[in-house]
């Protein structure tokens, strides 16, 4: 049965990525909002979905941590030694401002403070996005009104370790011009 949950994650978060598509799996707690995950169904959902799901945790673990690396963010990252132990113990659960949105962006929806980054650029096309949008090249568009940025899927090919160094570099423009809380 595929689950109707609206994301992943903290429904709070200040840190949200959107995703075009979802799992087809099955979480210990469903609703129609915001599900955190418990420790062990980031690893169930790769299992169970795919490894393009577990690339999809992969390289959203290393984008906050590479973040992380750049300065002071949320306590819950720096106490972890690598990317793959914040993957394994913090991403996407209760009280992580982290969220991955199955829901599509749109500014009304948006939070305030929130930094929403949508994954793909055909999935951003699709979503008819505010003519203010930039495209900075063509893999990352940004929109710092809206704190928003489109950036390639999260997959080892399209969103590599350079690439990852980018879209972190372009996140901190965000939060520089626009003194975006960064509690990730």
């Amino acid at each position: 049965m595929v689950n109707t949950i609206r994301g992943l994650g903290d429904s709070n978060a200040q840190f949200r990525v959107y995703i075009g598509n979802r799992p087809a799996f099955k979480f210990a707690k469903s609703s129609d909002q915001y599900v955190p995950l418990l420790a062990s169904e980031l690893k169930e959902v790769g299992l169970a979905c795919g490894n393009g799901w577990r690339k999809v945790f992969n390289v959203y673990a290393k984008l906050v941590f590479a973040l992380a690396e750049q300065g002071p963010v949320a306590s819950n990252v720096s106490q972890f030694d690598c990317w793959q132990a914040y993957r394994d113990k913090a991403l996407l659960q209760a009280d992580s401002d982290t969220a991955l949105c199955f829901e599509p962006y749109q500014l009304a929806l948006g939070r305030t403070n929130a930094l929403h980054i949508i994954m793909g650029r055909t999935y951003a096309k699709s979503l008819h996005l505010s003519p203010d949008i930039v495209w900075l090249d063509n893999e990352f568009a940004l929109d710092l009104a809206s704190k928003l940025i489109v950036c390639p899927y999260f997959d080892y090919r399209q969103l590599s370790n350079s690439k990852i160094i980018r879209l972190v570099e372009i996140i901190l423009q965000v939060n520089t011009d626009k003194h975006l809380p960064m509690r990730v």
